[in-house]
C-alpha cells in the first residue's frame, strides 16, 4: 500500500520515499505526495530524482492500493531511495479551483437545492454541471456568481477530517456527497468541510481557507437539457 501524503498535508511539496517496484517508466513508492487524480480533479505532475539521476513525472494513476508513477525516461534499478518534488503552481491552481468548486455546489445547493451532476477543473479553469430545477437565467447565473464570491471573500476554513462510515451515512450535512458511492471496504470516510457551507466526502486536495481561492468569475454558461445546466469559471 501507497502512503498517501496529500491526504493530510495538501501543502507537501517534497517529499522522501523508497522505490517499492520499478517497471520499465512505472514506479511505485512507499510513500507519496502525487495525486492520482480523481473527483474531477487531475493528476500531478512534478519529477522524482536522486543526485543525478532525475525523472518528469508525467502521469499518475491509483492502482489498487498503490500509486503508479509514470515517467517520461527509465531511470536505473539500482535507484531505492527517491525524492520527489511537485509541480507546486499547477497542484496549487487545482487546490484552489477544487475548494471553489465546492462552495459553489454549497450555494446552488442551498440557495436553489440544485444536485451537482458533475464537474472538473483545470489549472487555469474549472465546469460545474448541476441539476437545475427552476428558469435557467444570465440573471439567476449573475446571483450564483455573486452568491459564490460572497462565500469566499468571508474567509472561511476548510476542514479535513475522517467519520465512521455509519455515520457519514446518517450525517445529514453531507446529503450531497453521494457517500453511498464509496466502496463497501472503506469504513473511514475521509470529509472536506468549507465552514457554514459545504460538506462532502471527497478525496482530493483543498485550499485551507477560502481566502486564498481569490475572485470566481463566470466565462458561460449552457443549457445540457432540460434540467441539466453547466457553469464555466475562471478565478482571478
Amino acid at each position: 500500500m501507497t502512503e498517501e501524503l496529500f491526504l493530510k498535508d495538501s501543502y507537501l511539496r517534497e517529499f522522501e520515499a523508497r522505490v517499492v517496484q520499478l517497471d520499465g517508466r512505472e514506479v511505485i513508492l512507499d510513500r507519496t505526495a502525487f495525486y492520482p487524480g480523481g473527483g474531477g480533479q487531475p493528476p500531478d505532475r512534478g519529477s522524482l530524482g536522486v543526485g543525478p539521476v532525475r525523472a518528469e513525472v508525467v502521469d499518475v494513476r491509483r492502482e489498487g492500493g498503490h500509486i503508479v508513477h509514470v515517467l517520461d525516461h527509465v531511470i536505473p534499478e539500482t535507484v531505492r531511495e527517491i525524492r520527489g518534488k511537485l509541480d507546486w503552481e499547477r497542484r496549487y491552481a487545482h487546490m484552489r479551483y477544487h475548494t471553489a468548486l465546492h462552495v459553489l455546489s454549497g450555494v446552488i445547493w442551498r440557495r436553489f437545492g440544485a444536485r451537482v451532476t458533475g464537474g472538473q477543473m483545470r489549472s487555469d479553469h474549472a465546469r460545474m454541471d448541476f441539476s437545475f430545477p427552476g428558469e435557467w437565467t444570465s440573471e439567476v447565473v449573475g446571483e450564483i456568481e455573486r452568491l459564490t464570491n460572497a462565500a469566499l471573500a468571508e474567509e472561511r476554513p476548510v476542514r479535513v477530517y475522517e467519520l465512521p462510515r455509519k455515520e457519514a451515512l446518517e450525517n445529514p450535512d453531507l446529503i450531497r456527497t453521494q457517500v453511498n458511492l464509496v466502496p463497501e471496504r472503506v469504513r473511514m470516510v475521509r470529509v472536506v468541510e468549507i465552514e457554514g457551507i459545504d460538506s462532502q466526502a471527497d478525496g482530493g486536495t483543498h485550499v485551507a481557507n477560502t481566502r486564498e481561492v481569490g475572485e470566481m468569475e463566470v466565462t458561460s454558461h449552457k443549457s445540457k437539457g432540460r434540467q441539466n445546466k453547466r457553469i464555466e469559471f475562471v478565478l482571478r
